[in-house]
């Protein structure tokens, strides 16, 4: 590696995180995230603001990663999804446009996924644990999707009188189509990792404890072809294109779903909050409203101070 290259991995590997830990394997030149937010595992502002960093640092450096792998520092819990906690105070408040705000956020980092192979960059995540809603939907644009047997996923977004809004129609319909789209989004149920394997939204299962050697061979596999891979996962996005522009028309019309919600509604979010706060072992439940508080102020702050850049894919 160049001394240029070297300064470049250096300012990645060493951007202070709250919610991310990183790691690199320079053989591979692979970088592995590892989440942990909290007091929720959960796509949350702040941790979707560090993840979308992150991103942002590997497209302004092309050709320094070849392989990115992501999974989850949280025993039990891959990804809780949407912040539900944030959703309640959002609604309450009737903040349309701070709710267009986090889908927005949302969108940026599924359309990053959707592009890596333009970037030339392999995806590949490892689900252990619960992964419910947008941490699904957040798993469909990977390359190679490995979920470790006893894990679980749903959207149980209909549950509430809402609907997975960032991508999930798009990629399941691609992945596994229309039908299983249906079925999936319309009933609320949770899958086992051998059902969505079934479905062909799981590329490989394997049984607990396995997923880091999954990972390993993952890898090791696609390294030797990588350019051969990427051009090929290139052709095979563009046979089936899903644009931003038709991403974002879905946020519209979650946003406006959401705004639509009952007070009985927003209960049961609630519960599923605290339900997931207790999951994690994170803080108590009276703290999470004004932890949101603090991020969405920080999201609008970036906001107008210009530093989320995004995709122009």
């Amino acid at each position: 590696m160049s001394p240029e290259s070297m300064a470049r991995l250096t300012a990645l590997m060493t951007r202070p995180y709250k919610y991310l830990r990183l790691e690199w394997s320079g053989e591979l030149a692979a970088l592995r995230v590892r989440t942990f937010v909290k007091p929720i595992q959960c796509y949350s502002l702040a941790g979707l603001t560090e993840m979308q960093r992150v991103l942002d640092d590997l497209a302004e450096n092309p050709g320094l990663v070849r392989h990115l792998v992501l999974t989850s520092d949280v025993t039990g819990v891959f990804n809780f999804g949407g912040d539900l906690s944030l959703f309640v105070l959002l609604i309450r408040a009737r903040d349309i446009d701070s709710l267009k705000l986090y889908g927005r956020r949302c969108v940026d980092l599924i359309w990053w996924l959707e592009n890596a192979s333009a970037r030339g960059v392999h995806t590949t995540v490892l689900v252990q644990g619960d992964t419910l809603g947008g941490g699904l939907e957040s798993v469909m644009p990977f390359h190679k999707v490995i979920f470790e047997r006893s894990a679980q996923a749903g959207f149980p977004e209909v549950l509430f009188n809402l609907f997975p809004g960032m991508g999930a129609w798009n990629f399941v319909i691609r992945k596994a189509g229309f039908a299983v789209a249906n079925e999936m989004i319309l009933s609320g149920r949770l899958y086992t990792a051998d059902q969505l394997f079934r479905r062909n939204l799981v590329d490989l299962v394997v049984e607990d404890g396995e997923g880091e050697a999954a990972i390993e061979a993952v890898v090791q596999s696609v390294n030797p072809r990588l350019r051969g891979t990427l051009a090929a996962l290139e052709g095979r996005r563009m046979s089936s294109p899903i644009t931003y522009e038709a991403l974002m028309l879905i946020v519209d019309k979650w946003t406006e779903t959401a705004m639509q919600l009952t007070d009985r509604d927003l209960r049961l979010m609630e519960r599923l909050a605290r339900a997931q706060v207790r999951k994690a072992g994170g803080a108590q439940d009276g703290a999470v409203a004004e932890i949101k508080r603090i991020e969405l102020d920080k999201a609008w702050g970036e906001e107008r101070t210009g530093i989320t850049e995004w995709a122009s894919l």
